[in-house]
């Protein structure tokens, strides 16, 4: 049985904890078994590579590192500030998430 998480891909979310903590940036892809996001420009790790098609040269390229999602919150899409997220049904009776600061939907 999966969890259901409360960050979802296209979030624009803001890290609390770890060496990127008050940085904020829109998560790419959610790894859901692990329960990590992988964040845009963040947490940037040194992956060493051999040459290929892409990358003729190989080398030392930086690319994004999952993080786990207890360390991310998304933001306000009214204040632009980190905030803890409900749901509820709208009115079409659709679930939805919503912002806990204020109120509002996040889409």
């Amino acid at each position: 049985m999966s969890v259901k998480l409360h960050i979802k891909k296209g979030d624009m979310v803001y890290v609390n904890a770890g060496d990127n903590k008050g940085q904020s940036g829109r998560v790419l892809k959610v790894l859901v078994a692990s329960q990590r996001a992988i964040v845009e420009g963040l947490n940037l790790v040194s992956k060493h590579t051999k040459p290929n098609a892409a990358n003729p040269q190989g080398g030392i390229v930086k690319q994004e590192a999952p993080i786990h999602i207890s360390n991310l919150q998304p933001l306000d899409p009214q204040t632009g500030k980190a905030t803890r997220i409900g749901r509820k049904r709208n009115a079409d009776g659709k679930l939805v998430r919503y912002s806990k600061k204020s109120g509002e939907e996040i889409k």
